[in-house]
């Protein structure tokens, strides 16, 4: 029997060309929720900390910001402007059975987008998970995700959406 834990992380994001603008994603979502696991122990899912890319200004062609969940750097390409500000990767913790293998489940990618109307497209979603996790002695596991931020051409505004997150016992 198969248990699953969806949960969706709120996105909150903008690549603006003024200097106050900040671009950050997954905006802390303390909302948990459970399914029953197949020991009988729910699966619970916690974000810790939420995916930020730090503040950017996009110019005329447009560009990508991503973070890497294992060293939380942050990677800019095409006509992106760092404007500074913290990039950090997101942190979840799940907890369940003590020693159960989980599976993990990210989407390909996730459109946001701006009250004006644009989107901007979040994919490459990835986490640092060994390619067989377990939740540790004590039910949890904790890991981290980033994921790549693509902007069109001076495309700006405040971007939101998304990430559905899904956890299984295997």
């Amino acid at each position: 029997m198969k248990s699953r834990l969806f949960l969706c992380l709120a996105l909150a994001s903008g690549a603006v060309p003024a200097a106050d603008a900040q671009c950050m994603l997954c905006a802390p979502d303390k909302a948990a929720g459970a399914a029953v696991g197949t020991a009988g122990a729910p699966l619970r899912i916690d974000v810790e900390t939420r995916l930020d890319m730090g503040r950017i200004a996009v110019g005329a062609m447009g560009g990508a910001v991503e973070i890497d969940p294992a060293s939380g750097a942050r990677r800019l390409s095409g006509d992106v402007v760092d404007l500074g500000g913290f990039a950090l990767s997101g942190t979840v913790t799940v907890r369940g059975e003590p020693g159960a293998g989980v599976r993990v489940i990210l989407p390909a990618s996730v459109d946001l987008e701006s009250g004006h109307g644009r989107t901007a497209r979040v994919t490459g979603l990835v986490t640092d998970l060994a390619a067989a996790p377990r939740l540790g002695p004590d039910g949890r596991l904790t890991f981290r995700f980033g994921g790549r931020l693509q902007v069109a051409a001076q495309d700006d505004g405040d971007y939101r959406g998304r990430i559905p997150v899904t956890v299984e016992y295997q």
